[in-house]
């Protein structure tokens, strides 16, 4: 048996099976034995019937206007190089109307004296539902009918900590909470034994680094590379070590741990940490398969774009989304652009940027949507597409939007949700939202409803949570 004081990582590695001290913390979730937390897991059963089973958690980072993605807004167009006082709809800017929550009305920036910026792109309507989505997003069109569009919702962190602010609620300034997907990876229990439960693949910046926080390590996600030969730091041994030899290894640490066992068969902890070690080589196994395309005919790699340069590595994390969801991993989560304040992030050359990133994500989101739906997984898996905030009505410099938190737009599909519906609403220039308002954690309350869980169940002693932080289910949306 593993000595206390020994370091875990270092162990595995001496036997030829090396791990991410991150990957091996999540392997630990129910080994029981958290030094720093008087706290014990929840059961792993859901407080009630569940309508989902997985997540995938779709986040672009930077800022997707609203305006040019799934809330038209005419009026831009109409009222363009006039400032908002000079328009109908000067009242936008009462103070009374800023005045969010905790929001502080913003600096003097310029941001509510600038002239109103016409649209970039045109919308159509689509399918049976009749949805209006911008151009630059033909594939996620085709799908329309599979959305719940949620156009009223608001944040109160106005810079790019507003990423870490829609993962866990809490604004950045308020300290560390944990995110969405870490709750539900300590509320749930395990689908498939030989798969992490809460997976993150693509950069995150270090405001948005971590997820369990005091929930503990055990409930960070999983950093996964859509690569079959180095899938996850640490997944390859050390050094090189014959199959022969890393199988001798296992075999003598098995004999160890079951003498030790004999020696104090009562001992849950041990019990729990040995498993957790059996487990940990078993995702060595299993996860590079889980990224290995071969088994996908062409037509299904093309429908997520993976032929076609823009679209290619954004497709190959949706086809892997897919790929885990299919074998049980319970939450996924993709940060597109990340780096810096994020792709998306459009203070000028505002067509430029967003034509372009919708080239890279359009296809493989139409195509994860159509391929979960055809292989009958979208009734149980719920996709979100979201961003931290929106971006301004009016201009920044010659051809930009600044950062927006008084009215954005986010969509949910799948996982029990109503079909082709919109919720919410903002003004007629979209700067406000100002029918069935949402704060970010109404997000957070539908997920979980649809995942059986009861967020004030899972409180942590000594953590009591704001009411806001629990957030309210949008119920409007669960068909």
């Amino acid at each position: 048996m593993i000595g206390q004081n020994q370091n875990r990582r270092t162990f595995l590695a001496d036997v030829g099976m090396g791990f991410t001290g991150l990957a091996l913390a999540a392997m630990l979730q129910q080994d029981g034995v958290a030094k720093d937390g008087a706290w014990a897991p929840p059961t792993g059963e859901p407080h009630s019937a569940p309508r989902a089973k997985n997540v995938i958690w779709l986040f672009m980072n930077g800022g997707v206007s609203q305006a040019e993605s799934f809330d038209p807004k005419p009026m831009l167009t109409k009222y363009a190089g006039k400032t908002i006082a000079e328009t109908p709809f000067a009242d936008v800017q009462d103070p009374k109307k800023l005045a969010i929550e905790r929001l502080v009305v913003p600096d003097g920036n310029g941001n509510q004296r600038n002239k109103l910026y016409p649209l970039q792109i045109g919308f159509r309507k689509h399918g049976e539902s009749g949805i209006e989505v911008a151009d630059w997003f033909p594939h996620i069109a085709g799908q329309v009918d599979k959305l719940a569009v949620v156009r009223s919702m608001w944040t109160t962190d106005s810079n790019h900590g507003a990423q870490t602010q829609f993962h866990s609620g809490r604004h950045q300034n308020d300290g560390e909470f944990p995110t969405l997907g870490a709750w539900v990876h300590y509320g749930l229990g395990s689908m498939n034994d030989n798969l992490p439960q809460f997976v993150s693949i693509g950069n995150r910046e270090y405001w948005n680094k971590r997820d369990g926080h005091y929930l503990g390590p055990a409930h960070d996600a999983v950093p996964l590379r859509v690569d079959p030969q180095n899938p996850l730091d640490f997944s390859q041994s050390a050094r090189p070590m014959s199959a022969q030899s890393q199988s001798i290894g296992r075999n003598l640490i098995g004999r160890l741990n079951s003498l030790r066992g004999v020696e104090y068969p009562n001992d849950p902890d041990m019990a729990a940490r040995i498993a957790s070690y059996e487990l940990a080589f078993r995702m060595q196994q299993s996860v590079p398969d889980v990224v290995d395309f071969s088994q996908e005919t062409q037509e299904t790699q093309s429908l997520y774009g993976i032929d076609k340069g823009p679209s290619r590595s954004f497709g190959m994390e949706l086809l892997a989304a897919r790929r885990m969801v299919e074998r049980g991993v319970r939450f996924v989560q993709i940060q597109h652009g990340a780096g810096g304040a994020g792709a998306w992030d459009a203070h000028g050359g505002l067509k430029a940027n967003h034509s372009r990133n919708a080239l890279a994500v359009d296809q493989p989101i139409g195509g994860l949507l159509e391929d979960l739906d055809r292989r009958g997984l979208l009734d149980e898996t719920l996709v979100l597409f979201a961003s931290e905030f929106g971006r301004t009505p009016g201009s920044q410099g010659s051809d930009g939007r600044d950062h927006h938190i008084f009215g954005f737009t986010v969509w949910m599909a799948g996982g029990g949700l109503k079909r082709g519906v919109v919720h919410g609403a903002t003004d007629e220039i979209g700067f406000h939202a100002v029918e069935n308002r949402h704060y970010v954690t109404d997000i957070h309350a539908t997920i979980l409803k649809q995942l059986g869980l009861d967020s004030r169940r899972m409180e942590v002693p000594g953590r009591k949570r704001l009411d806001l932080d629990h957030g309210t289910a949008i119920n409007e949306i669960i068909a």
